[in-house]
C-alpha cells in the first residue's frame, strides 16, 4: 500500500487536532470531523497533562496554547483522609509540572490552535459509515456528506464509532465501578490549602483536592456503585440529591466531609461512570486506524489519559510519515500497545480499590516516585528518528 497524503480524521476532541497537527508536521493533509455542531463548551470537568504530554504538544508547537489554560500543579500530597500526611512528591527534577485545566478549555484550546495553523475543522460532522477504495476510504455523514482520503483516524473518543467499523466486535468501555463526581467551593479561611499542590486522601473512601488560581478549591470524589448508570441517567438526577449521597458517605472524611458540605447544588459536577478501555483486539484495518480514548482510555485515575492520546497522535503521525500506510499502522501499535495498556492496567487497579472503600495502604504505594512512575513522565516521542517496518 502507498504512503498517505491525506487523513480524514474523525473527532475534535483531544486527540483529534493534535493528530492533524501532526499530520501537517509530516506533511499529510488533515481535515478534522467533529460530530458536535459547535466547539466544546462546558464538557467534562477537570483534567491534567503530564509533563510527557507537554513535551509531546511543544514538538507540533501547541504547548503554548495548553499552557495559557492550565495551571501548573508541580507537588502531590498524600494523606490519610483523617487530616494525616502521608508523603509528598514535588515533582521529577528537570522536568515541567503537570498542568490542571478544564476539559472544554483543553479542547476548545487545541482545535483553536490546530485551525490557526490552517487544519480544516468540520463541526456537525456525525460519521455514520465509511467504505474502503481503491486509494483509501470513503466517509459517510449523517447530514448525508461524504468525504475521501488515503486513511481514516477514529479519534472519536470512548464510544468510538471508527472502533466498530474497524471491528464491530470490539469490546467497549469497561466500567470501573464508581461514579465520578467534583465540585469547587470557596476556600475555608480557617484551613487553607497550599497553592500548586495536588491533594490524595485515601483511606475508607478517597477525596482529591487542589486550590485553584483564583483562591477556590476543587476536588474530585468516587461513589461505589455496583450497577453503572450512564452519563445521561446521572445527570437526570438532582444534583442536591447526589450531595446528599456523597455528604453521607464522606462523613469523617478530612477534609472530604467540610468541602462536600459547602459544595452547593449548581457547582457540583457529576461526570458519570469511571470506565477504561480494556485491551482491543484490532488497533486497525485497511485504511482506519484508531488513536487516544478510541483505542486506550485508561480511565482519569491514571492522571494520564489526555497525555497518553497526545503522544499516541505524534506516534502514528511519525509512523505514517516514515512509512507505507499498512507497515505503518503496524509500526503505530508495536510502539504503543505496550505502555498504554500497562498505564491502563495500574487504573483499573486504583479503581478497584476506590470501588471497594480505598485504604491507606492504597496511598502507601509511592515510596519511589522515580522508579514508579519516571518512566511514564519522562517519556519522549522520538519525533526525528526514522520509524521502521
Amino acid at each position: 500500500m502507498h504512503k498517505a497524503r491525506t487523513a480524514l480524521v474523525i473527532g475534535g476532541g483531544i486527540a483529534g487536532p493534535v493528530t492533524a497537527l501532526a499530520l501537517a508536521e509530516a506533511g499529510i493533509r488533515a481535515t478534522v470531523h467533529e460530530a458536535r455542531p459547535a466547539p466544546a463548551d462546558g464538557i467534562g470537568a477537570m483534567l491534567t497533562i503530564a509533563p510527557n504530554g507537554l513535551e509531546a504538544l511543544r514538538i507540533i508547537g501547541a504547548h503554548r496554547a495548553v499552557e495559557e489554560v492550565g495551571h501548573p500543579v508541580p507537588s502531590v500530597a498524600l494523606e490519610d483522609g483523617r487530616g494525616g500526611r502521608l508523603s509528598r512528591f514535588d515533582g521529577f527534577p528537570g522536568l515541567p509540572p503537570t498542568l490542571a485545566m478544564r476539559r472544554a478549555d483543553l479542547f476548545r484550546a487545541l482545535s483553536d490552535h490546530a485551525v490557526a495553523r490552517g487544519v480544516p475543522l468540520v463541526h456537525g460532522s456525525r460519521l455514520v459509515g465509511a467504505e474502503r477504495t481503491p486509494r483509501g476510504v470513503t466517509a459517510f455523514f449523517a447530514d448525508g456528506s461524504t468525504a475521501e482520503a488515503d486513511v481514516l483516524i477514529g479519534a472519536d473518543g470512548i464510544r468510538s464509532t471508527v472502533r466498530s467499523l474497524i471491528d464491530p466486535g470490539a469490546p467497549g468501555p469497561e466500567y470501573g465501578g464508581v461514579l465520578s463526581f467534583g465540585g469547587v467551593v470557596d476556600e475555608d479561611p480557617d484551613s487553607p490549602v497550599e497553592p500548586g499542590v495536588m491533594h490524595f486522601g485515601f483511606g475508607r473512601v478517597f477525596l482529591g483536592h487542589w486550590r485553584l488560581p483564583d483562591g477556590r478549591v476543587c476536588w474530585f470524589a468516587a461513589l461505589p456503585r455496583t450497577e453503572p448508570l450512564t452519563t445521561a441517567e446521572v445527570a437526570r438526577v438532582p444534583a442536591a440529591d447526589w450531595l446528599a449521597r456523597l455528604r453521607e458517605l464522606y462523613a469523617g472524611h478530612v477534609p472530604g466531609e467540610a468541602l462536600i458540605s459547602r459544595t452547593r447544588p449548581e457547582d457540583l459536577m457529576a461526570t458519570g461512570p469511571m470506565e477504561r478501555m480494556p485491551s482491543v483486539p484490532h488497533w486497525y484495518r485497511g485504511p482506519m486506524v484508531l488513536v487516544g480514548d478510541a483505542v486506550h482510555a485508561p480511565s482519569s485515575s491514571s492522571g494520564q489519559g489526555a497525555s497518553l492520546a497526545v503522544e499516541s497522535a505524534l506516534e502514528l503521525a511519525r509512523c505514517l510519515r516514515d512509512l507505507p500506510v499498512a507497515d505503518a499502522f503496524a509500526a503505530y501499535e508495536r510502539l504503543r500497545r505496550p505502555r498504554v495498556e500497562a498505564v491502563g492496567r495500574a487504573a483499573a487497579a486504583t479503581n478497584r480499590a476506590k470501588a471497594g472503600g480505598g485504604s491507606g495502604s492504597a496511598a502507601s504505594t509511592l515510596p519511589d516516585p522515580e522508579r514508579m512512575f519516571g518512566h511514564l513522565h519522562r517519556f519522549r516521542v522520538d519525533w526525528e528518528t526514522a520509524v521502521r517496518a
